[in-house]
């Protein structure tokens, strides 16, 4: 036929086809095998009219019981001499639905590179196929059709066409397509052998991404597609994937209405994927990357649930104490610090094998040179003392770390913060020796001359008050705190002032519901007028603290503290009108609704002279104030309340700066510092 004429072929041509035709149909393969030769020869002398002729009726041979699988293996005959003519002619024909995902699959094994510039036509086609044989009979064997053609992609374009394809379907608004695209993402990224190495960036961001999809199974294919592609990443390959996997993460949380990432809570799962990058950089990173790395961590900690972290819980902590006891720049180590921190307040009591280890870690780092390490380890060490079962040996080694005169002063401080923290979680551990050692230390540090170890010293002894007998806390009163003798120096004056405000912030029910404490209202009402500003200050707080409980409890806010608050605002110190309004609004959060009419048609009027303040700190504090006390943040009705009660002329005035107070009501909520006992 290769020397015959066209012209000759064509007469005959009624007779050959249906020979070719029945020949590669036949039941023995050498004869399919030479039918598909002769397919080849008739093709190169007759042109396009070959394959009209002869391969619409291969296919509908396809289906045929008796003769099907030979047809099939003539039609692979046929594309392994004649692949890049036939597949432009087969494709349309075999992607149209319904999708003919088998024969599809047996022409791709034989292809070659062919296949490639189909392929885009061909996966969309499979896509659409597997979604919807979902939860059929024929969703195995419709899989592993599509598992066969997405494995004979090995080139390099083909890879590019995959990628381009598949990973935009992630994003499909049908949870279908996006179960289908991620696992023949799944399927390629585990089984092939072809280098993908350049995508593994937008592979993290697109399957991470899916951790947060409504479908489980997708959550789920999409958790074993990630975990093939960071198999295969060496170690070098981990470290330089880092910053790329926060970005993944960052982008897959930005909209999530949850706390936490359903990908990294599934049972038995978790973490695991990413867990090894993440420690790679902390043990074996650059210093720049190990802060990286201990940051993400903390990150992936507070995105995943207690359950799914059980059991990753030695594999995250051994690392980040190893690193932590060398000799490394002081961001890595806060960095490794708030994770443990992130860690402790997540998973707690299941750290309680390594307590001894952090114990001794946190205790180092309370003195680190560097502040900010030593604030971190204070808030870590607050954390641990939460599953400590023998407190009273930790209390004793801080005890004496604060009294020892010889430690630097800014240490003393932070250590004072973690005694702070420690009190506040397990002064109700601490044996009465210890406790009563403790107190009269504190009470001996109360008039320390350095402002903030001082009010250090004061916020301990408050906290501390929560976890006395009522009988002890009567004598800390009587003859400490609400001493007021003016002989005394002014720093041990406003060191018991600090402390006997927080101890109404800390312990409110102890000191003013069970009747059988001292009157606490008139010394706080004597200690506001002091001409001392920090003294005057730390009284408007304690009121503040005082009338917060009030509201708490359903009782009414006595007028002292009210005349008080407004004195505040007019003030002569700026520091004093702030403070004033920042308990003003801090008070105003103990309740949904609002407060007593009469209380804020006082402070209101005040409040809104101080909008207009020379000093903007007094304007802007006075404008949350009024914010939080008219409720604009849950709308307008409680301000339209307000106003209807109120005279004409104040009224007015409060119209004239609703539109202000509006714009703040829309600001996100600022986090105002109401105990400046703690150190930040």
């Amino acid at each position: 036929m290769g020397s015959t004429s066209r012209e000759q072929v064509l007469a005959y041509i009624d007779s050959v086809v249906p020979t070719v035709r029945k020949a590669l149909c036949d039941p023995l393969p050498e004869v399919r095998e030479a039918a598909a030769t002769t397919f080849d020869n008739l093709h190169g002398t007759i042109g396009h009219r070959a394959l009209e002729d002869i391969l619409p009726q291969l296919l509908d041979q396809l289906n045929d019981p008796d003769s099907g699988e030979s047809a099939l293996d003539g039609l692979k005959q046929v594309m392994a001499v004649k692949s890049r003519v036939v597949l432009p002619f087969l494709v349309p024909k075999l992607t149209s639905p319904p999708v003919n995902s088998k024969v599809l699959a047996i022409l791709s094994e034989v292809a070659g590179d062919a296949l490639t510039k189909h392929l885009g036509k061909i996966l969309q086609a499979l896509m659409s196929s597997l979604k919807d044989s979902i939860c059929t009979e024929r969703e195995a064997q419709e899989l592993e059709y599509c598992q066969t053609v997405v494995l004979s992609v090995t080139d390099e374009q083909g890879l590019y066409t995959i990628m381009d394809e598949l990973l935009p379907a992630t994003r499909n608004n049908h949870p279908g397509m996006r179960r289908a695209a991620v696992t023949f993402l799944f399927v390629y990224c585990s089984q092939t052998k072809t280098d993908y190495s350049q995508f593994v960036p937008q592979l993290l961001r697109s399957l991470i991404a899916l951790f947060a999809d409504d479908d489980e199974t997708v959550v789920n294919v999409a958790w074993d597609a990630l975990n093939a592609v960071t198999k295969k990443l060496t170690a070098a390959e981990q470290l330089t994937h880092i910053s790329s996997l926060r970005q993944a993460i960052h982008y897959a949380t930005d909209s999530l209405q949850t706390e936490e990432l359903p990908g990294f809570c599934l049972p038995k799962k978790g973490i695991s994927p990413i867990l090894p990058i993440f420690r790679e950089g902390i043990l074996n990173g650059a210093p720049e990357m190990k802060e990286q790395a201990a940051v993400g961590l903390g990150e992936v900690i507070k995105l995943t649930s207690t359950a799914a972290l059980k059991s990753q819980v030695v594999n995250i902590t051994g690392p980040l104490i190893r690193v932590l006891g060398d000799r490394y720049a002081w961001n890595v180590k806060v960095a490794i610090l708030q994770t443990l921190g992130l860690l402790l307040a997540k998973v707690g009591v299941l750290l309680k094998a390594f307590l001894p280890q952090l114990q001794t870690t946190f205790l180092r780092a309370l003195s680190d040179p560097n502040r900010n390490v030593r604030l971190e380890a204070a808030l870590a060490l607050a954390k641990l003392v939460v599953i400590h079962s023998r407190v009273d040996p930790l209390f004793t080694e801080l005890h004496n770390g604060v009294k020892n005169v010889d430690t630097d002063i800014s240490v003393r401080e932070t250590m004072l913060q973690a005694l702070r923290g420690v009190i506040s979680g397990a002064g109700q551990k601490m044996g009465e020796a210890v406790r009563k050692t403790l107190t009269a230390t504190l009470l001996s540090l109360l008039g320390m001359p350095e402002d903030t170890a001082r009010m250090a010293v004061a916020g301990c002894l408050g906290a501390l008050c929560a976890f006395m007998p009522d009988e002890d806390i009567t004598e800390l009163l009587i003859d400490h705190l609400l001493v007021s003798d003016p002989s005394q120096s002014w720093t041990l004056q406003h060191g018991r002032s600090v402390a006997l405000a927080v101890c109404i912030k800390e312990a409110p029910s102890k000191l003013m519901d069970q009747g059988s404490q001292p009157d606490l209202l008139d010394p706080l009402v004597k200690t506001f007028t002091n001409d001392r500003v920090p003294i005057c200050v730390t009284a408007i707080r304690g009121l503040g603290f005082y009338a917060k409980h009030c509201v708490s409890t359903d009782k009414p806010i006595p007028q002292q503290v009210v005349s008080a608050l407004v004195k505040s605002l007019n003030h002569n110190s700026n520091e004093v009108k702030m403070t004033a309004a920042q308990m003003i609004g801090y008070i105003a959060t103990a309740r949904d609704d609002l407060l007593d009419m009469a209380v804020i048609k006082s402070l209101v009027v005040v409040l809104v002279s101080n909008t207009k303040d020379k000093n903007t700190a007094v304007q802007a504090d006075s404008e949350l104030a009024l914010v939080s006390l008219l409720k604009l943040r849950q709308g307008q009705e409680r301000y339209q309340t307000v106003s209807q009660s109120m005279d004409s002329i104040p009224a007015g005035n409060l119209a004239d700066c609703m539109k202000r107070l509006n714009k703040v009501a829309g600001q996100p909520q600022p986090n105002i510092v109401i105990d400046d006992t703690i150190l930040r």
